[in-house]
């Protein structure tokens, strides 16, 4: 049995597909990919300048490289299929060889030469799948799509029911940006960035013929402005739409990013870790067995924390 394996291995490696798949899998190839990557963002910025474009030499050489790139990312492509030997629509069955597949396949459109510079950028993509810790954010990113749906929907639920409180409100003071329901919205969304913030609040707060100047009075939208000032009603009006939006909505953003990426991580340990032992010889010394336990045992602490995490979350939804 201890001597069927090697044999199977070292025959699988003289085949062309086995050969493929070490190409595909050796370091320098993917250092290539990501430097052709980084090149052709490289040349798309160039491209920007007078001087490499409407036919200029410098323009033409910056053709010819760039084919040259499309051309290595087209054999990246034919090496991960080919390498996959008698089965080649097994490449297709991860989403990221279809994102790369479909992005070298647009660029190989005969489109005008106006659309071929947004084509090459989209090139730089790739970078995506090229490394795989950035693969792992966007995987995390990906995955928490469905949780910041929810987020978004009750900021979304925020905003709106501060739109309505400051259009009934502060309306008649500064119709400019509280005269509707879709202007509010917009000036709390200002107020949400933090920029300009206070001048909003000086003008609810002393009245808007203090805050508007010259220009503003003569305007008329939606009916005559009337200046009131609100001391007490503009202070606790953006102050808790700043607390409650700022301090509160966005930490919900960022935790559901971070629980994401570490899902993402743990998967990604996971996956690493069997593809090892499918590929690990039928022997391992003592320090490579001592280093994947290593790897074992922070991928499952990894996973106690995120469990604890979410764990401390339901105890804090009973509270």
């Amino acid at each position: 049995m201890s001597v069927s394996v090697p044999v199977k291995r070292k025959a699988a490696a003289g085949s062309i597909p086995g050969t493929l798949a070490w190409i595909a899998r050796a370091p320098w190839f993917n250092r290539l990919i990501v430097g052709a990557i980084a090149m052709t963002g490289v040349l798309s910025g160039l491209e920007t300048y007078p001087a490499f474009r409407n036919g200029t030499p410098l323009s033409q050489a910056v053709d010819v490289l760039q084919n040259a790139i499309l051309a290595v990312f087209v054999a990246e492509i034919v090496i991960k299929i080919g390498s996959y030997g008698a089965r080649p629509w097994r490449y297709f069955k991860s989403g990221w060889n279809v994102f790369d597949f479909a992005i070298v396949g647009f660029c190989l459109l005969p489109l005008n030469a106006e659309y071929v510079v947004v084509l090459r950028l989209l090139r730089m993509l790739r970078l995506f799948t090229a490394l795989h810790d950035l693969q792992i954010m966007v995987s995390g990113l990906l995955k928490g799509i469905p949780s910041l749906g929810y987020v978004g929907l009750l900021l979304l639920l925020h905003f709106y029911i501060y739109a309505v409180i400051g259009t009934f409100a502060f309306g008649d003071n500064d119709p400019v940006r509280f005269g509707t329901l879709h202007t509010s919205m917009l000036t709390l969304f200002q107020v949400l960035t933090l920029e300009g913030w206070n001048d909003i609040l000086a003008t609810q707060y002393h009245g808007s013929d203090v805050g508007y100047d010259d220009a503003w009075k003569q305007m008329v939208i939606f009916g005559p402005r009337v200046s009131v000032a609100r001391p007490l009603a503009a202070a606790a009006y953006f102050v808790s739409f700043i607390l409650i939006g700022t301090m509160i909505m966005l930490n919900l953003f960022t935790g559901v990013i971070i629980r994401s990426m570490e899902e993402a991580h743990i998967e990604a340990a996971e996956e690493a870790s069997k593809h090892r032992v499918a590929a690990a010889p039928a022997s391992l010394s003592l320090r490579d067995e001592m280093q994947h336990l290593g790897e074992d045992l922070q991928r499952i602490t990894s996973r106690i924390g995120v469990l604890a995490t979410q764990a401390e979350a339901l105890r804090a939804d009973k509270a």
